[in-house]
């Protein structure tokens, strides 16, 4: 996309502008009234427009077309010219988003500069969605566990529809890399991935922020709903939208159309919606903080997207994607992760899930000065289990007060617990790493009594279960 694309009624301008500019080695195309001019912008969107505001014999003038222009390829500069220039049409067409005004007759020098500098911008816009593209392509899905690989599929599954998506999960378990690779895999990856940060827009400005206004002084201001015409808008947590906001939206839902704030003009849209959220819409809606109707426009495909400590055996995978993401993007060293350090990491607690773990990478590497593995001892100790960060295992209160053999035997159920989920309820992996015969460790585990899942993980067995044990063994 980068030809010109000059509308006029009058065949001698449009032919002379058409000249000048090849002649400066721009690509050209002719129009001479608002169906030709529709029929050029439709077949291939150019980098440019340059447009007369009056045309004979044409069902739309230049200001109408400007606005469907506008409606649909927002980013393509369009330049007014007119030979009835007057103040008020140059600031009719500002208003309606044109680049430039330039009135007929027209200084050939005038002209060269502002199609150069629109033409710059054009460009600049192109390059800005390719780097919001290239944001998408990093937001890799990493993981091997068999919970991760469920979601992957899931995720593949809609990439081919147009549904609508709700991702559930907690905070930082990576529910937008999950929109992002939706968006990178269906038929919208070359429209843009626009965000919309529900918690972070007070109430007051949701809607000039989504829907975009017009002003007298500044015109026409594209919302981020315009912003994603032809790709993809995306509600981050969802369930702090105000709910007037939640109203507009679900009618933007059902017609694909809106109105700026300030606005009269219907602004048509073609987009794809995800949302997202960490909390249980049921219960938001029963406390009237969220629209029924909304949330079954927005629920069609609900995916679970899980939390860090159920796909533990990821970690030392997502560590050390994380490691080459600093190295590439900060230039920070490229250090490997040592066993001890992999083990810990598996232990820990998680509250930030992703998140929490990919800023732990990051302040390891800016504090390490060394290019040597990165050892257990370095990672922060507030977030391990039962560690006080010299060496020593901090008591509970609970397990303080017990006697030695029942302490001995609450420490062993824990730590076996937390090793089994950390190997993904994988027995001889575990027995491997903690040093048991796979037997013998089946039987410690059924003496502690502790349940493995063939779904992965382990629990600890209710009582009733362990008196039914031996009749279902009898039986």
């Amino acid at each position: 996309m980068s030809d010109i694309l000059i509308v006029d009624d009058e065949r001698d301008i449009r032919e002379l502008i058409g000249d000048i500019l090849e002649d400066e080695g721009f690509t050209i195309r002719l129009a001479g009234n608002s169906n030709e001019a529709m029929a050029e912008i439709n077949s291939e969107p150019p980098a440019l427009i340059i447009l007369d505001i009056w045309l004979k014999d044409s069902k739309m003038d230049g200001i109408d077309i400007l606005k469907t222009v506008k409606r649909d390829n927002p980013d393509i500069p369009v330049v007014i010219i007119s030979g009835h220039g007057n103040i008020e049409i140059a600031v009719a067409a500002i208003r309606q988003g044109a680049y430039d005004f330039i009135e007929k007759p027209f200084n050939i020098d005038q002209l060269l500069v502002v199609i150069r500098r629109a033409m710059e911008t054009s460009r600049l816009r192109r390059e800005n969605h390719k780097l919001k593209r290239r944001e998408a392509d990093v937001a890799e899905m990493i993981g091997d566990s068999p919970v991760y690989r469920n979601l992957v599929s899931q995720l593949d599954k809609v990439t081919k529809s147009n549904g609508r998506v709700m991702l559930t999960g907690p905070a930082g378990c990576g529910k937008e890399v999950a929109a992002r690779y939706i968006h990178a895999n269906s038929g919208r990856a070359q429209g843009p991935f626009v965000t919309v940060n529900c918690a972070g827009v007070t109430p007051e400005s949701m809607e000039e922020v989504l829907f975009g206004r017009e002003t007298a002084d500044r015109g026409v201001e594209p919302g981020l709903l315009e912003q994603a015409h032809g790709g993809i808008v995306y509600f981050d947590e969802v369930a702090d939208m105000p709910l007037g906001t939640q109203s507009k939206i679900l009618r933007v839902l059902v017609d694909q159309q809106f109105t700026r704030v300030g606005g009269q003009d219907k602004v048509r849209v073609d987009l794809r919606v995800i949302s997202s959220t960490n909390r249980d819409l049921a219960a938001e809606i029963e406390a009237g903080r969220f629209r029924q109707e909304l949330f079954h426009r927005l629920n069609v495909v609900p995916i679970a997207v899980p939390s860090l400590e159920d796909r533990r055996e990821d970690i030392a995978m997502l560590a050390e994607h994380f490691i080459a993401l600093c190295h590439k993007g900060q230039g920070l060293p490229r250090r490997a992760l040592s066993e001890d350090a992999i083990a810990l990491l598996q232990t820990m607690v998680w509250p930030g899930n992703v998140r929490q773990l990919k800023n732990l990478i990051e302040r390891v590497l800016i504090l390490g000065d060394s290019t040597d593995p990165i050892e257990a001892g370095e990672l922060p100790q507030e977030t391990a289990r039962g560690g006080d960060g010299e060496g020593r295992v901090v008591l509970s209160g609970t397990l303080a007060t017990m006697p030695l053999r029942e302490a001995r035997e609450a420490f062993e159920r824990e730590y076996l617990l937390t090793q089994i989920n950390r190997f993904g309820g994988n027995i001889s992996r575990t027995a491997n790493f903690v040093g048991m015969e796979r037997s013998a460790l089946h039987r410690k585990l059924k003496s502690l009594g502790v349940v493995t899942s063939a779904k992965g993980g382990a629990r600890i067995a209710h009582v009733d279960e362990e008196e039914a044990e031996p009749e279902r063994q009898s039986a």
